[in-house]
C-alpha cells in the first residue's frame, strides 16, 4: 500500500505546476574525466513507464539542440523489457555511447489536507401581489471538499562515463509542489527538470561543442 501511494505521489508530482527545481551539485566533474561527451544514452528509473518516457524525451530534445547525439532508453524498449544493468549495457554497445545519463527518484514526501471549496449561489426573484414586495429564492451549490497535496520531490541525476565505468558527475534537483488531487496534468515539472539537468550539463562542460 505504501509503495502504491509513493508511485501515485510521484506521478502526480511530476504532472503538477511548480517553480523551477533547485539544483545542488553532489559530485563535480573531475579533471580526469573524459568529458565532454557527444553520444549519450538517456535513462530514467521510475515505476511509471510513461513518466520515464516523458522525461527522457524532453532531455533528448534539449541535448539534441545542443548538438549532442542522445537516445532515450525507452525508445529502445517497452513495458515488458527488464529494467536491468544488462539491458542498458546492451543499449550502450549498440549505440556506441560514450556516456549514460541516469535520473531516478531520491526522495518524495507528500502531505495531504482537505480543502473547502467556495460555494456558489443563485437568486430567483419573483414579484408578489403586494406593492414593492418580492419573493426571493436562494439556492446554494456546495462542491465536495477537495484534497490538496504538497510534494517535496528530490531527483538524483548521474552521468556515467562508459570508458571509466563510473559516475563522473552527480546533481540533485529539489522541487516543492502544491496541487489539487484532481488537478489536470500538464507535465510542466518534467519540462523544468529536463531544462535544469541539461543546462547544468552544459555549464559544467559535459557536452561536446
Amino acid at each position: 500500500m505504501i509503495n502504491r501511494l509513493l508511485v501515485l505521489g510521484l506521478a502526480l508530482a511530476l504532472g503538477a505546476c511548480a517553480s523551477g527545481p533547485q539544483i545542488t551539485t553532489v559530485q563535480e566533474l573531475s579533471n580526469s574525466a573524459d568529458a565532454p561527451y557527444d553520444n549519450i544514452l538517456v535513462v530514467s528509473l521510475f515505476e511509471s513507464f510513461d513518466t520515464r518516457r516523458y522525461l527522457e524525451k524532453e532531455i533528448v530534445e534539449l541535448l539534441t539542440a545542443h548538438g549532442v547525439k542522445a537516445v532515450a532508453s525507452t525508445s529502445l524498449m517497452d513495458t515488458r523489457t527488464p529494467v536491468t544493468r544488462a539491458t542498458f549495457v546492451a543499449m550502450v554497445e549498440k549505440l556506441d555511447s560514450d556516456a549514460v545519463l541516469v535520473t531516478q527518484l531520491a526522495s518524495l514526501n507528500t502531505d495531504a489536507k482537505l480543502k473547502n471549496m467556495n460555494p456558489r449561489s443563485t437568486h430567483n426573484f419573483r414579484s408578489t401581489y403586494y406593492y414593492n414586495v418580492w419573493s426571493v429564492e436562494l439556492t446554494e451549490y456546495v462542491e465536495p471538499q477537495s484534497m490538496e497535496l504538497s510534494h517535496a520531490l528530490v531527483l538524483a541525476t548521474q552521468l556515467y562515463s562508459v570508458l571509466n565505468k563510473e559516475p563522473v558527475w552527480v546533481i540533485e534537483s529539489k522541487s516543492k509542489i502544491v496541487q489539487d488531487y484532481d488537478h489536470r496534468q500538464d507535465y510542466s515539472v518534467i519540462v523544468d527538470e529536463a531544462k535544469a539537468i541539461t543546462s547544468h550539463m552544459s555549464l559544467d562542460g559535459l557536452l561536446a561543442p
